[in-house]
């Protein structure tokens, strides 16, 4: 798995999309307290669901390979001048 150049920020803009994605959806309202970790998983399982992004098998899904997933997904849906993928 390459590490993509602004990987953290992406992941965090894609996390936000996926927040408001899902809950535009009424699939979930999340809480304060939910944690970033909970918040990813349900993220990439309503995706998959969704037929959004292609599934990880099982024994691959992780947080660190989510985080990767979700920042590909969102990096594809940017314009190609955009500054995270310079």
């Amino acid at each position: 798995m390459k590490k993509l150049k602004h990987e953290a920020e992406l992941f965090k803009a894609a996390l936000l999309a996926g927040i408001k994605y899902a809950e535009g959806r009424g699939a979930v309202e999340f809480e304060p307290a939910d944690s970033a970790s909970l918040k990813l998983l349900y993220v990439y399982r309503l995706l998959v669901h969704d037929k959004v992004l292609q599934p990880l098998p099982e024994d691959q899904v992780a947080e660190a390979a989510l985080r990767h997933k979700l920042a590909i997904w969102y990096a594809r849906q940017l314009p190609e001048d955009h500054p995270l993928l310079k």
